[in-house]
This record gives structure tokens, C-alpha cells and sequence, in this order.
């Protein structure tokens, strides 16, 4: 459970930005980190990493933003600058990633999440937020929005007319959708909550809907999908997804369920299938995102709560 905790930021470096929190929002990597289910859990602990706010203070050597500005932090905020990942501008791969939160700044310190009132951070992690975009319902596209574009950019799973089956209408899958409809992609969700087709259908733009549960749906669907995202988080069979697939198909997983998954190889070499993963997204991709987003008129489907609910949510 949540309780508050007072305790103070770095002084403004002169490389960093301080913004005052307006949003953060709840991701349920946060869940999982409260209740150390990734076993890797730092008390005390401030969750948060789809931060957005308004700047205060700027260092001496920060150009790009000034006080005033609309910004957010997403996952990350701090990396080695050196590595190959960091050079292809990947640094959420830089073996020397520090964590928003749940990990240990350069200078031995804890990081500290976005729930809570200020931020101090690097101008290298630091991201605007375009002033087309509502504020509040911004805040979720640093992780979700992210999350889903990196990969469909990275594994071209982005050329009009081609179909994109998305698994999992949460939070990721959601966006995973709206995304695809921009680039021009047909989209199907598969789910396994038919009370989710309606919202899919109407509130998304989905193109089509599957019921993984129901048989016959998934085996009319077979070889139907070029592309799947996987955004579930709970133990869940990919076999049947692999089926759903074309020749040459990619599927690619963005969720973290607590245990291995697994498929039979005929799965994939009977149609040269493609299964990878991927993680968020560079600081660069993370603001062509959101210009993206902007341009389309993309944001996250959201609830506003007080923080002093954050319990119930």
C-alpha cells in the first residue's frame, strides 16, 4: 500500500530539468514493482514513469527547454551516452540504464518515480510534449504509447493496407490500435473479454475482433494477420497466435507475463514466422512518437483520479 513520504530532489544540475508534476500516470509495471513480483523491489519506493509537467528551472548548459515549457519523462533517466545502443539512439538498451524509479542514480542515490510533486532530470531524458495533445491523457503515451511504436516502426510493421492483429485491449493494446489505424493498417483485436468488442469496434477503429477462447473464431482467422503485437501481461498460450499468422508473419511481444512462455517450432518454421520483443523506445523515437501522435490526434483512453486514491485505482 501507498503512503506519503516526504523527501527532496537533487538541486537543478547544470545539465538538468526541473518540472513540476501536473500528471503521472499508473502503468501496471507499477504493480508489479510495489508488490516486488519481478523480485528486484527497492523500499522505500516512489512508482512513476509516465511523468508529464510544467518546467521550472533549467541548468546552465540545457538549450532545448526553457521555463514554462510542457514536458514529460518517460521510463528512463540516465544512460552510459557510449555503448553501441546508446550511439543508435536505443539507450533503453545500454547495459548502464537508469531506471525512473527502483534503481540507483550515477551518484549512489535511489531514483524516485512520478508520483510525487517535482522533477529533476537530465536534458538528454527530458521530452516536450506537443501542445495539441491533451496534457493529462499525454502522460501515458511515455511508456504505452512508446511501447507499441518502437517495435512497428523497428520490424516495419507499418505498411498501409497490411493487418495487424493486436492481443489485449488494455492500456498498451489500445494504443497498439490507434497507432496501427494511423498508419493504415487493418486491425483486429483478439481478446478473450467479448464485452471489450463493442469499445475495440467503436472507440478504436478496430476493424475486426477475435475471442481467442472461441475456436472456431481463431481457426476462421488462420494465416489471416502480417503482424501481432502481444501486450498481455498474464500467462497466456502462443500457439494459437502463431497460427494466426500469414507466411513470413511477425509476432512480437511487449508484455511481461511471470512465466515462460512457450510453442512447438513447427509453429514457426512452417511458416518461417518471426516471435521477438521489444522495450519501450529511445528518447529520439520517444519524441517522433509523440509528434506522431499529435499529428494524428492520438492519445490514451484515460480515467483522472486524485493522488490520494492512487490505492483504490
Amino acid at each position: 500500500i501507498l503512503s506519503p513520504i516526504n523527501f527532496t530532489r537533487r538541486k537543478t544540475g547544470s545539465n538538468d530539468v526541473t518540472f513540476k508534476v501536473e500528471y503521472c500516470g499508473i502503468c501496471h509495471s507499477d504493480l508489479h514493482q510495489l508488490r516486488n513480483e519481478w523480485k528486484n523491489s527497492i523500499y522505500p519506493m516512489v512508482p512513476g514513469h509516465e511523468i508529464v509537467g510544467y518546467v521550472t528551472e533549467v541548468g546552465s548548459e540545457v538549450k532545448n527547454f526553457a521555463v514554462g515549457d510542457r514536458v514529460g519523462v518517460g521510463c528512463m533517466v540516465w544512460s552510459c551516452h557510449q555503448c553501441d545502443s546508446c550511439s543508435e539512439g536505443e539507450e533503453q538498451y545500454c547495459e548502464k540504464v537508469v531506471l525512473t524509479y527502483n534503481a540507483i542514480n550515477v551518484d549512489g542515490s535511489p531514483t524516485y518515480g512520478g508520483y510525487s510533486s517535482l522533477m529533476v532530470c537530465d536534458q538528454s531524458f527530458v521530452v516536450k510534449i506537443p501542445e495539441t495533445l491533451p496534457f493529462d491523457a499525454a502522460a501515458p503515451l511515455l511508456c504505452a504509447g512508446i511501447t507499441v511504436y518502437s517495435p512497428m516502426k523497428y520490424l516495419q510493421m507499418s505498411q498501409p493496407g497490411k493487418s495487424l492483429g493486436v492481443v489485449g485491449l488494455g492500456g498498451l493494446g489500445h494504443m497498439a490500435v490507434k497507432i496501427g489505424k494511423a498508419l493504415g493498417l487493418k486491425v483486429t483485436v483478439i481478446s478473450t473479454s467479448a464485452r471489450k468488442e463493442k469499445e475495440a469496434r467503436e472507440a478504436f477503429g478496430a476493424d475486426h475482433f477475435i475471442i481467442s477462447k472461441d475456436p472456431k473464431q481463431m481457426e476462421d482467422a488462420a494465416k489471416s494477420l502480417d503482424y501481432i503485437i502481444d501486450t498481455v501481461s498474464a500467462d497466456h498460450a502462443l500457439q494459437p497466435l502463431l497460427s494466426l499468422l500469414k507466411v513470413n508473419g511477425k509476432l512480437v511481444l511487449v508484455g511481461l507475463p511471470e512465466n515462460p512462455l512457450s510453442f512447438h517450432p513447427a509453429g514457426v518454421i512452417s511458416g518461417r514466422r518471426f516471435v521477438g520483443g521489444s522495450s519501450i523506445g529511445g528518447i529520439k523515437e520517444t519524441q517522433e512518437m509523440l509528434d506522431f501522435c499529435a499529428e494524428h490526434n492520438i492519445s490514451c483512453l484515460i480515467e483522472n483520479i486524485p493522488i490520494d486514491y492512487v490505492n483504490t485505482a
